[in-house]
């Protein structure tokens, strides 16, 4: 190893690994170098001691590569998936994300919007949990980089990725219906965003479409990883009480699994469950809970690809990719024989 550090740059790192500069470069930026280049090059940067210099390539470019990613709530185990996903797509490119969990607080959100800016970030991705707040779309629009949004309606024009909830709620009632269910309640959270509007409307046009009356059967927690026990034991408790059940969330199926065991009730013999979003506790779990389920992949790949290409080509109109929300079906559903 080299006893000058100091002295070593970038062109000694690529005539070490036998590479070009520019191969070189690509490689200990995470720009799309080869994975054998990669290799020669983090090989030869580790023998000679190199470090690159972050903040002069910051100066050079003009780019921070840092990206800013505001969440709702972290607690929830959806959007912590959500972040895994982005950070791997964003590792994989050169990009370091920076986490604010906006815990469903507007002064949070709009807080973590300024440090967005004061720290320079690149772009930002945001879900906020405060849609509707005109001093986070004033936030928004005073931001000096791109943003994307996931799965939210802000005013504006704006690059969003959103997930088919309304189809995917709606496919899941009419899955049950063919399995023999009439009476299938919702449990939701009261938030008023987007995913709950279009679950609810999903919900209520399958009844429609089916040519019957929807029932008087959805809830809604206090938030979203609050308990819905007494929620869903007042479905369970009436005289005619729902024979399926669509549950948001990690948190509101432990609830109504307890929900359920406390009437004395069995899933799936005397009520089916679908949970939105899956989790190794509802894969885990005996039986196994069927779920409506985000490729998370695959949305992180589109927030990723469009902020990257906003930030290189800020002129680019507003673009809208959407992601399915799929049934995978599990042992948690079978027919009902209770009409």
């Amino acid at each position: 190893m080299t006893s000058n550090k100091a002295k070593v740059d970038l062109r000694d790192v690529a005539r070490l690994a036998g590479v070009s500069l520019g191969s070189a470069s690509r490689a200990i930026n995470g720009a799309g170098a080869s994975q054998a280049v990669q290799q020669k090059v983090e090989q030869a940067a580790a023998q000679l001691g190199y470090r690159p210099n972050h903040a002069a390539q910051s100066l050079r470019s003009r780019l921070s590569r840092t990206l800013g990613c505001l969440l709702p709530d972290i607690a929830n185990p959806l959007y912590a998936q959500v972040f895994r996903a982005l950070e791997d797509e964003l590792l994989g490119v050169g990009y370091l994300p920076l986490l604010a969990n906006g815990a469903n607080d507007e002064d949070r959100e709009v807080r973590a919007l300024s440090m967005f800016t004061h720290r320079g970030m690149d772009g930002v991705i945001l879900a906020p949990g405060n849609e509707r707040s005109a001093r986070l779309a004033d936030a928004l629009k005073a931001l000096p980089m791109p943003a994307v949004i996931f799965d939210r309606e802000l005013p504006g024009q704006h690059d969003s990725v959103l997930i088919d909830h309304a189809a995917g709620v709606r496919g899941a009632v009419e899955r049950l219906m063919q399995f023999g269910h009439r009476r299938i309640a919702l449990a939701v959270w009261q938030g008023d965003t987007r995913p709950v509007r279009r679950r609810i409307q999903g919900y209520r046009a399958a009844f429609t479409g089916a040519g019957l009356a929807v029932p008087d059967l959805v809830v809604q927690a206090e938030n979203v990883t609050a308990s819905a026990f007494a929620e869903i034991s007042g479905l369970l408790a009436r005289p005619h009480s729902p024979t399926a059940l669509i549950v948001q969330g990690t948190h509101m199926l432990t609830s109504a699994l307890r929900a359920v065991a406390a009437r004395g009730l069995r899933m799936p013999e005397d009520i089916s469950i679908i949970a939105i979003g899956d989790t190794p506790f509802a894969r885990e779990h005996d039986p196994a809970v069927s779920v409506l389920t985000i490729d998370m992949q695959v949305a992180a790949r589109h927030l990723v690809s469009l902020v990257l290409s906003r930030i290189n080509e800020p002129s680019l109109p507003a673009r809208r990719e959407r992601v399915d929300l799929r049934y995978e079906h599990r042992g948690s559903v079978v027919g009902s024989s209770r009409r």
